[in-house]
């Protein structure tokens, strides 16, 4: 039984559970449609996401980008299973293995929104009864097939993708051409992040900030291009002020500065999350490049500064591997999980030191220069040397970050 667009499932009501399944690879306008009409004909939604373990976009995010673009739906959850199972629409075996996995993934989906008025499963029965599907939506074509299997009604969507012309196919060829058919949350999943970093007065922010102003000067998609400042720098601003605050109600005399900072690791790791924080939140409303004046891996080199290198010093810090190198688990942990897809490291060369009250390294610029050269290369990260002029610099930051784009993302072929 198949439904219309803009009416209910066959006879007219309105179904007490709706299905949606899809690989979501990845999740564009045409799905965020498909949801959300299949949301209004039903009391709850289920939203299956089918993902190939070889395919580029993990599972994982895939329901954590459709569970942020639709959290103001109520009486829906979104639940991954891993298919590997080969597409072959004409296989009823190959068709029993899907629908065994669909009906595995909802068996298993605990209910944690309900319609108003509702009460969600609290027994075991009331949870097998609650898996039961009794509408089905699709944009395709084996979606009345899926329904006849589940015992449920179809409704069909936009077979004809007249209401948003996009596939998934054709994002994963050209993201940057497809940029204004992504929701926030998964623009912020596949923006291109590049973060600027180097030692104290070497030009980061100015370098940074020109490179987002020259992106969005190209306007169109570009215009929103995000650029994030370095956290590191309030937060030091903070805790200078404080100092300052409790010194002088404490009627000491003279002016704490930033060298009088005793740094801990608990610190570095505040930063780097709120850092983090901040990047996400620019990547999801930003433009298909987004920049940073520094990143997690960047503070990593900073606690090795502040931290390590004043336990054992600079030639003793910078002899550890930077697997054995005695960072914050949590630091540790945002630094491997999350890395900017290219570096761009302002040499010192050139560059005078301007003292702004806040700088303290003038005299180790040199050796944090060669450690954010040692640890990027020791870690694998791609980076790119800025020197020359402010303008030079920033030409060549604008080239590597076309590079990077023309490049695009390698996108394994879905299960067919």
């Amino acid at each position: 039984m198949t439904g219309s667009r803009s009416g209910g499932p066959s006879g007219g009501g309105t179904a007490r559970h709706g299905l949606v399944i899809g690989k979501f690879y990845p999740p564009h306008a045409g799905h965020h449609h498909l949801i959300e009409t299949a949301a209004q004909h039903c009391r709850r939604l289920s939203v299956v996401v089918m993902a190939a373990s070889r395919e580029l976009v993990p599972l994982d995010d895939r329901v954590r980008w459709l569970r942020a673009a639709h959290r103001d739906l109520p009486g829906l959850e979104v639940v991954g299973v891993t298919d590997d199972v080969r597409i072959d629409y004409e296989d009823p075996e190959v068709w029993s293995r899907h629908v065994d996995l669909v009906e595995a993934a909802l068996a298993r989906m605990v209910v944690t929104a309900v319609r108003p008025g509702e009460e969600g499963p609290s027994t075991d029965v009331d949870r097998a009864t609650s898996a039961t599907v009794d509408l089905v939506a699709t944009s395709e074509p084996y979606g009345a097939e899926l329904a006849r299997r589940l015992g449920a009604a179809h409704l069909l969507v936009d077979q004809a993708r007249t209401a948003h012309p996009v596939s998934g196919t054709v994002v994963r060829a050209d993201p940057v051409g497809c940029w204004e058919w992504l929701r926030h949350p998964v623009r912020a999943g596949l923006a291109r992040r590049v973060a600027v970093l180097g030692a104290e007065s070497t030009g980061t922010t100015a370098v940074s900030r020109a490179l987002a102003e020259r992106l969005r000067a190209r306007s169109g998609v570009w215009s929103t291009t995000g650029w994030v400042p370095e956290y590191g720098r309030v937060y030091t601003e903070e805790r200078v002020a404080v100092q300052r605050a409790q010194h002088a109600h404490a009627g000491r005399p003279g002016v704490p500065v930033v060298e009088d900072l005793v740094w801990t690791p608990e610190d570095f790791t505040a930063v780097a999350r709120r850092q983090q924080d901040l990047e996400d939140a620019a990547a999801g409303a930003g433009s298909p490049v987004l920049v940073c004046d520094t990143d997690v891996f960047t503070t990593c080199v900073w606690h090795t500064r502040y931290v390590t290198a004043e336990r054992v010093g600079t030639a003793a810090a910078s002899a550890i591997p930077w697997s054995g190198l005695p960072l914050p688990p949590g630091l540790r942990h945002l630094a491997e999980s999350r890395r900017a897809d290219l570096y761009l490291l302002t040499e010192q060369d050139g560059v005078p030191f301007v003292q702004d009250g806040l700088r303290d390294g003038e005299h180790l610029r040199s050796w944090m220069t060669e450690e954010f050269r040692a640890r990027l290369t020791e870690t694998g990260r791609p980076w790119v040397s800025l020197t020359g002029t402010l303008g030079e610099r920033v030409e060549r930051a604008l080239r590597a970050c076309d590079d990077l784009v023309s490049a695009g993302r390698t996108f394994a072929a879905p299960l067919g």
